[in-house]
């Protein structure tokens, strides 16, 4: 029961949504947030409606849909140089939004070529996919003649376009613009050698040296007194530790992260591996290193609740997530590991405590999970509404309606969970 439900307790709880893989976790998120909304507040989009979506993508890739759903895939944060850089890609991104040129670029376009232009200009982002200019350049394969190359050359222009106004974004945010030379200098160590052998004119984008050219002679140009806001690269750097403990392999993480560091990063990712690979004694070991470094840091004390879980201590899991809580108290995906582990551990006054997370979990953050979860907690009628959320969320419409049916059958007319039911069946 323990290996089943590991997965559900794990940090990174991935979900398909638009045909991506989407990773939800408090700690990515929260920094992830804390980095893009300056940007995004420069490029006049509010707080309140950003959205950003972490893609489990190994591709150096990052994308804007609907001028409001920021995507940032994994392999983009756990390569790019540091957290200015960043910023720079997503403002690169967002450059594409205002200058509405997803947009402009269908209108170029006949009905055949609408959607593969659309995801061209949207999916492939500041940085084509897996870091092969190859790769990026056959998207319009097969558009032939005068046709293909006016929209290549269409493509190029809103990508100089949106480079430019991706400088004017970071410097209104006060945040540095060198940040986008960071990213195009390590493009262009990664794919230098492939763009060498391009024809520059059959490509979607312009060849990295001349971004990295126009980067710099356009930065020259901004006045400013040179004080832009700093962010920590200390933090960034247990993030991407994070993601690469979940999602590499052992010689991957020890590769990256040798036993001679040290680090707090390098342990959090040693850790994370640990656990991953059933070590579970040494991965608390070393989540018990990492907290007597940094005893109020509520994501370790998250790691040290999934271990115990998984070691089937649930008194010491409740702890260490209620410890975890304490120190965030506005953690949804917390949140609801603890009421899953509440529901496993079944003492007195568990059944409460977990339904009032999981419904602080989906104030905040409404997830598949949480509903699952909160079904395990219901006994009266209204597990049959949580289901019939749980699966509406995950796109399976006739269990939805058939939980729907149900929860209408067993519960008075006048309750909330009877109202909702009847959105999901349309009434």
């Amino acid at each position: 029961m323990h290996k089943i439900l590991a997965f559900f307790v794990a940090v990174f709880i991935a979900l398909p949504a638009h045909a991506l893989s989407v990773i939800n976790d408090t700690e990515v998120e929260k920094l992830l947030h804390k980095l893009i909304v300056p940007v995004a507040t420069a490029a006049d989009i509010p707080e309140n409606r950003l959205k950003i979506h972490i893609v489990n993508d190994d591709d150096f890739n990052a994308f804007v849909a609907g001028g409001e759903d920021v995507f940032i895939y994994t392999g983009l944060l756990t390569r790019i140089k540091n957290p200015n850089a960043l910023q720079a890609v997503v403002a690169h991104e967002l450059g594409h939004t205002i200058g509405g040129h997803v947009q402009q670029m269908s209108a170029r376009t006949d009905a055949e070529m609408k959607r593969a232009i659309a995801i061209q200009a949207l999916g492939i982002g500041l940085m084509v996919a897996g870091g092969n200019p190859s790769l990026g350049a056959g998207v319009l394969a097969g558009a032939g003649g005068v046709a293909q190359q006016s929209l290549l050359s269409f493509s190029r222009d809103e990508e100089r376009m949106a480079d430019e106004l991706a400088v004017d974004l970071l410097v209104r945010a006060n945040i540095n613009p060198n940040g986008l030379i960071l990213v195009f200098e390590q493009m262009q160590d990664m794919t230098g050698a492939i763009e060498s052998r391009i024809n520059k004119n059959n490509t979607n984008h312009p060849l990295t040296a001349e971004r990295l050219k126009n980067a710099r002679e356009k930065i020259k140009t901004i006045k400013h007194n040179g004080k832009y806001k700093t962010y920590s690269d200390a933090e960034f750097e247990l993030v991407r530790a994070k993601l690469v403990g979940y999602l590499y392999n052992e010689r991957q993480i020890l590769d990256r992260y040798p036993y001679r560091d040290v680090g707090a990063a390098a342990i959090y990712a040693r850790t994370i591996g640990n656990m991953q690979a059933g070590a579970l004694d040494a991965a608390r070991m070393g989540v018990e290193t990492l907290i007597k470094k940094s005893p109020k840091n509520p994501y370790y004390y998250e790691l040290l609740g999934d271990i115990e879980y998984q070691l089937g201590h649930y008194d010491a899991a409740v702890d260490a997530y209620e410890t975890a809580l304490k120190y965030d108290t506005s953690a949804p995906q917390i949140q609801t590991a603890l009421a899953l582990v509440l529901t496993e551990r079944n003492k007195p006054g568990d059944t409460e405590r977990g339904i009032e997370l999981c419904k602080s979990s989906l104030l905040t953050q409404p997830k598949p999970l949480t509903y699952w979860v909160l079904a395990k907690l219901y006994d009266d009628g209204r597990e049959f509404w949580a289901l019939a959320e749980f699966y509406n969320m995950n796109g399976d419409a006739k269990k939805a309606i058939r939980f729907a049916k149900k929860a209408q059958q067993k519960l008075p007319a006048d309750t909330p969970e009877y109202i909702k039911a009847g959105d999901i069946l349309g009434k």
